[in-house]
């Protein structure tokens, strides 16, 4: 699964498509405080870049691939 869940953080994995929006969407909701760490995120598909760009959650490692990294930007 590219979106991997635990309590408060929400790990990007791979290619991350349009399909886990609304799961997404979901798990940020349910967060007082959400956290999303980006680091091992290979893709991250413009719906999902949508979703944290209006959320704004704690970014706690931004990608590693240079390119991605620009446009995650979160804070």
């Amino acid at each position: 699964m590219p979106i991997r869940y635990d309590r408060t953080v929400a790990h990007f994995e791979g290619a991350c498509l349009p399909e886990e929006a609304l799961e997404l969407i979901e798990w940020l909701r349910g967060q007082k405080a959400p956290k999303v760490d980006l680091r091992a995120c290979a893709h991250l598909h413009t719906a999902l870049l949508q979703v944290l760009l209006a959320v704004r959650p704690k970014m706690v490692a931004p990608p590693d691939d240079p390119f991605l990294a620009r446009w995650a930007i979160l804070s």
